[in-house]
């Protein structure tokens, strides 16, 4: 007989213990975490603490905050489209394809998120309140606005928040420059984008119609880049000399490169998308949280 979880989903082998099993089960959290977008995320936070001149302790706390943020975040996802994904036949998804329960998932991004509530408060009253708010925008999108027109709103106010966390925790609690606070937002734009594009028919096959769902693929791949391109442009304010110029130009060629290209191969678009990010990350890291 199978073990299965409330929702009906297979979690293991025969009842009475299969060797293996509880090392697959945390395989499967793992991979339960979106644990590609919550390493980015992280170390992206932890490169913003070094560069604005946050001391060690500092940089090890701001990061462990990010990253139970992240944790609860990417968990709560699966736990909440579990029987979704279950329904759909997306084995790809580690509670759909039976490697860990939907109660497993639950649990951990609960425990994630009471984690990170004082690890946020620790790093400063202030800083901390503004990374919860990035958060409970995180939890927001799983629980429904994911659904709505308004999907991109917490891709947005999550990645805006990770810079301003970082600054105000600086010693002082300067505010950080209103424009990185801008640019970062906009990534999360394009962030959004990119990660629904790949799976835009099944979201719609499942009734999910978020901004990009309703954009359709054709209309999210070409927008994809245009968020990107204007934060360049934010944050090649703020870098100078020929620099910031430069950054500018080589975002704008990816982007009208990918844009033609893409007619006729759609990940064109996509990889294009992905230099301007980079572009993007680069900037951030290299002018810092670039307190007022």
């Amino acid at each position: 007989m199978d073990a299965r979880d409330e929702s009906g989903i297979v979690v293991g082998g025969p009842v009475g213990g299969v060797p293996g099993r509880w090392p697959r089960s945390v395989g499967g959290l793992l991979r339960a975490c979106h644990p590609g977008p919550t390493a980015v995320v992280t170390l992206l936070v932890a490169g913003l603490a070094v560069a604005a001149g946050q001391d060690g302790p500092g940089c090890v706390l701001a990061t462990a905050a990010v990253l139970a943020g992240q944790l609860s975040i990417g968990w709560s996802n699966d736990a909440v489209d579990a029987a979704r994904d279950g329904a759909a036949g997306r084995r790809s998804k580690p509670v759909a394809g039976g490697a860990v329960t939907a109660r497993a998932v639950r649990g951990a991004a609960l425990a994630a998120l009471a984690l990170c509530v004082p690890l946020s408060l620790l790093y400063g009253a202030l800083a901390g309140a503004v990374h919860l708010a990035g958060v409970v925008a995180g939890w927001a999108y799983n629980l429904g606005v994911k659904s709505t027109a308004a999907s991109w709103l917490p891709y947005a106010i999550g990645f805006a928040s990770l810079p301003a966390f970082v600054t105000l925790g600086l010693p002082g609690r300067p505010l950080p420059a209103w424009w990185v606070v801008a640019a970062a937002a906009l990534v999360g734009v394009g962030a959004h984008l990119g990660d629904v594009l790949p799976d835009i028919a099944d979201d719609l096959a499942a009734g999910v119609r978020g901004w990009p769902q309703r954009l359709g693929p054709a209309g999210a791949r070409t927008l994809l880049p245009v968020p990107l391109v204007a934060a360049t442009a934010l944050l090649a304010l703020g870098v100078p000399g020929a620099a910031g110029a430069l950054a500018l130009v080589v975002a704008l060629g990816a982007a009208a490169g990918g844009a033609v290209l893409g007619r006729h191969r759609p990940g064109a678009a996509f990889l294009a998308a992905v230099v301007v990010a980079g572009v993007d990350v680069a900037l951030l890291l290299w002018r810092g949280t670039a307190p007022v």
